[in-house]
């Protein structure tokens, strides 16, 4: 579920980014927003998760500092009760990191695309958002579904440094944020349980593999061009 989650969000984000930045004329403001966008990806998860950390702490994180100056009341945002808000904040965290990565794909694609075709466009009266749509859209399409195939095929497999760095070991919040990978690993320093964790591992590859093969033979019965084999 996070995985299909961050699939969409971080996707869906890194598209309109590219788009964005493929329609800024001005070259000086261009590079610089694209510097900005790319940023993330270069820090550690272990920074960010020290950023989480100091948004939600309890006794001095930012959210509470603000919540106190309102005169509301502290909120534990790493009590149990609150664990199901982290599914959003991980996902906000890890479209946040790779946003910025994945645009840099989309814009190639979207440089690929003949300048002609939009320029005929416009003559012919059609408004950036048209151009986008009956455009840039269908141009990058191929690129947009290989993406998301290489993605499916790591569907079982969690991010494990985002989320160790960013839960750590609460114990309270496992109920929403554990995934196989920190199970796994958990299980290996706690019980030293190889069979187990082999295992998990080897059921995450298979199932990753039928999966990916699953896929890509629906969108070879749809399209089969933009299949990857």
């Amino acid at each position: 579920m996070y995985n299909l989650l961050n699939l969409v969000t971080s996707q869906l984000l890194a598209v309109l980014i590219a788009i964005f930045i493929s329609e800024i004329n001005k070259k000086i403001f261009k590079k610089v927003t694209q510097s900005i966008i790319f940023l993330p990806y270069f820090i550690s998860w272990v920074i960010v998760g020290v950023f989480v950390y100091n948004i939600f702490n309890y006794e001095t994180g930012i959210l509470n500092s603000i919540v106190t100056f309102f005169g509301g009341e502290k909120i534990n945002m790493y009590d149990a009760s609150k664990a199901g808000i982290w599914p959003w904040i991980i996902c906000l965290f890890n479209s946040w990191k790779w946003c910025g990565y994945n645009s840099v794909i989309y814009i190639a694609a979207i440089t690929g695309v003949d300048a002609e075709i939009h320029e005929a466009a416009s003559i012919d009266g059609a408004n950036i958002f048209e151009r986008i749509r009956f455009i840039t859209l269908p141009s990058i399409l191929p690129t947009i579904i290989t993406m998301l195939l290489l993605q499916v095929g790591r569907i079982l497999r969690g991010d494990f440094e985002m989320f160790y760095q960013i839960v750590g070991n609460n114990g309270q919040l496992f109920n929403k944020t554990d995934v196989i990978d920190t199970y796994v690993f958990r299980s290996l320093i706690q019980n030293s349980n190889l069979g187990m964790t082999a295992a998990a591992s080897f059921y995450q590859s298979v199932i990753c593999f039928a999966t990916i093969l699953i896929v890509n033979a629906i969108v070879k019965h749809v399209e089969e061009d933009l299949a990857l084999f």
